[in-house]
């Protein structure tokens, strides 16, 4: 059986507040051996770290999602600095920009929008910053503000490294994220009727340069779409993965998983402990 690691999960929330154990034995059961839990706050961090010490097969990375950064506290590097130190935190993330919803559609101002973004960036760069700190990469997440993302980035190319999550963008843009030593992932949107764009990405993204994740709770690949995701549902993403590249599931795990623990470097030194 192929093994594949699902990068980005959210395994905190509540949807498996129930049941949690059987998602992840159901996980196993299809090859996705390790899975990353992704911190959205300083709290949702602290409860991946607490899934990784439960379960082997976790890990957690810790961030603060740019969606919720008015509730940030005005610096976060002194908690992630203390997070980073666990041995099964694998990465700052997700962290980026996110103009989707703006203040101003919501009742706000263009002030309220250049407050709102300026949040953004100032966050942004604090938890890059404690990245290069930890010699750790980063989780990206950027809606609506690819460039601005990629441009608060690129500056430290060579300190540290980012994986843009969820990618929907082209195949240009994704040359630009590879340009600056970053990488991208695909989550089951690849497997959507109107998922044309993402596919097509994915044919032209180098095998070595992509990884694969659910991004669950949301986003469940065909046929499990409309319900809960989960990350046993990577099995059905690499399908179509490997299907669009014309490789073998076997070539398709060798190369994200190597990827994935070279990016993700604890991964390996879990292995050796």
């Amino acid at each position: 059986m192929a093994t594949f690691y699902d990068t980005h999960a959210h395994l905190d929330y509540p949807d498996y507040a129930n049941d949690l154990p059987e998602v992840i034995a159901q996980a196993q059961a299809v090859g996705v051996v390790k899975m990353i839990s992704i911190g959205t706050s300083l709290s949702s961090s602290e409860r991946a770290i607490r899934l990784a010490d439960r379960f082997p097969s976790v890990y957690a990375a810790v961030g603060w999602h740019p969606s919720e950064v008015m509730k940030a506290p005005s610096d976060l590097r002194p908690a992630l600095r203390e997070y980073a130190k666990h041995p099964k935190v694998v990465a700052i993330g997700e962290i980026g920009l996110d103009y989707h919803h703006l203040p101003s559609s919501q009742n706000g101002n263009a002030g309220d929008n250049k407050l709102y973004r300026q949040r953004q960036a100032e966050i942004f760069q604090q938890q890059i910053e404690v990245a290069i700190e930890a010699g750790l990469n980063c989780i990206i997440h950027q809606r609506d503000a690819f460039d601005d993302t990629l441009a608060q980035l690129k500056p430290f190319a060579g300190k540290t490294r980012g994986v843009f999550h969820c990618f929907g963008e082209n195949a240009d843009r994704m040359r630009r994220v590879l340009e600056i030593g970053s990488l991208v992932s695909f989550t089951g949107i690849v497997t959507f009727k109107n998922g044309q764009n993402v596919r097509d990405t994915v044919a032209a993204t180098p095998l070595d340069k992509l990884m694969l994740e659910t991004d669950c709770p949301y986003l469940a690949p065909v046929p499990y779409r409309g319900k809960r995701c989960q990350p046993a549902y990577v099995k059905e993403i690499s399908e179509v993965v490997a299907r669009v590249k014309g490789c073998s599931l076997d070539e398709l795990s060798a190369a994200t998983c190597q990827t994935a623990a070279d990016f993700f470097w604890k991964l390996q030194k879990q292995e050796q402990a």
